[in-house]
């Protein structure tokens, strides 16, 4: 074919002709590099470029295909990708459209988590249907984590500082290593038999993929699925997941957000108490509208029916009285029913059993001594009482 016999092709054409054939020739690749220039769109949709030392190459990832990868990418990752190669035609960039995403080096554990996270998924492990509700105002709180942990302090001072009166049991347990899983699985267990917690905190802070593996185990899965307490999970930073987080019935971004997600504030425990309050006010104001409009009623009724003014007046003044009557009543009782759930509020202040004669025993870690197993010899603690405190030290005794 002669120059002047090929056909001219606009640059459309041409770009479509370049992407067919970049379609067939490279249909399947895996590449690995570094992320760069990451972009998560308001679509869902992410758009990012893989570079290494001698080049880079822009990518997409859509949203149906992003949402399997389980944790946000940032620039300077490194990964590993399955894709197709393609061109984007308006502009004839040469791109990868990217179908699965992992990070460099974890290409066996992060295969294996996402084989069990599909396994889970099609058994109903995470459908939302059989997950139990978080009470909003849980009578006791189990915590399963490490005491070593530096969730487990975090974790404390939101509840201490949210809610000082619900009482906090603690199954210690390894959070990271061979054994943890089995640990785990027993400890929620455990806060199951015992009956004491309306909710469980599962928690840890944030690692790598290898850290966080043991709340990947399959059976700690069905422990937490079957579990009759409610569990809420707080593993890693907000951009880690993990199959406790899945099949949890609340994930919480953090192990603080788990404690926040748990305990109502003392302020609003005041605030529903005085909308209740105002409620009832304004319904009452409310009856007696309509009851003083149906005595004008009656009364005008009367004064155009009956024969006898003089003993209408009588039995309207009666009606008055017992009206009148009811309503105090009523607002009495009103008040000794806020005058209890006041006096409610007061008794569940720690401050007050101690101001009773009553003492805390902490040791250094301010854990409260429950048993007389808690307290070791020649340590140091700190008997808390209504006022102040006192540095102590317990000695063998004699025999």
């Amino acid at each position: 074919m002669t120059e002047k016999s090929r056909p001219i092709l606009s640059v459309g054409d041409l770009n479509r002709a370049i992407a067919e054939s970049l379609t067939e020739q490279f249909e399947f690749v895996m590449v690995s590099g570094e992320v760069s220039n990451f972009k998560a769109y308001d679509s869902g949709h992410w758009y990012f470029s893989l570079k290494d030392e001698e080049g880079q190459i822009r990518c997409v990832m859509f949203r149906g295909k992003n949402l399997q990868v389980g944790f946000m990418p940032q620039s300077g990752d490194q990964v590993e990708v399955s894709a197709s190669v393609s061109m984007y035609v308006p502009r004839g960039d040469v791109q990868l459209t990217i179908h699965a995403l992992r990070k460099a080096g974890l290409g066996g554990l992060y295969e294996a988590f996402l084989k069990l996270k599909d396994k889970l998924a099609k058994a109903g492990l995470f459908d939302e249907e059989r997950k139990r509700a978080i009470p909003s105002h849980p009578k006791a709180i189990a915590i399963v984590t490490s005491t070593q942990a530096a969730a487990l302090k975090d974790v404390l001072t939101t509840l201490a500082r949210r809610a000082p009166q619900i009482p906090i049991f603690i199954y210690p347990t390894l959070v990271q290593g061979a054994d943890a899983s089995a640990g785990i699985i027993k400890a929620i267990q455990k806060a199951n038999d015992d009956g004491l917690a309306e909710v469980i905190l599962l928690v840890r802070g944030g690692g790598s993929i290898e850290d966080l593996w043991a709340f990947n185990d399959e059976q700690l899965a069905h422990t937490i699925a079957s579990s009759d307490i409610p569990i809420i999970s707080g593993v890693g930073h907000e951009t880690d997941f993990t199959i406790a987080d899945f099949v949890a019935d609340l994930r919480a971004p953090t192990p603080t957000g788990a404690a926040e997600l748990a305990t109502p504030k003392r302020e609003q425990l005041l605030q529903e108490l005085k909308s209740y309050q105002d409620t009832i006010t304004q319904r009452l104001e409310q009856r007696l509208e309509r009851e003083a409009q149906t005595l004008d009623q009656i009364s005008l009724k009367l004064k155009h029916a009956l024969p006898n003014p003089e003993r209408m007046r009588e039995q309207i003044g009666q009606w008055q009285q017992r009206l009148s009557q009811g309503v105090r009543v009523y607002l009495e009782n009103l008040k000794r029913n806020q005058a209890h759930w006041l006096s409610q509020l007061e008794t569940l202040n720690p401050q007050r059993t101690l101001e009773r004669g009553y003492a805390v025993i902490l040791d250094e870690n301010q854990k409260a001594a429950r048993l007389p197993s808690d307290i070791r010899e020649d340590e140091d603690y700190i008997i808390k009482l209504a006022s102040g405190e006192v540095a102590t030290r317990f000695d063998k005794p004699s025999k």
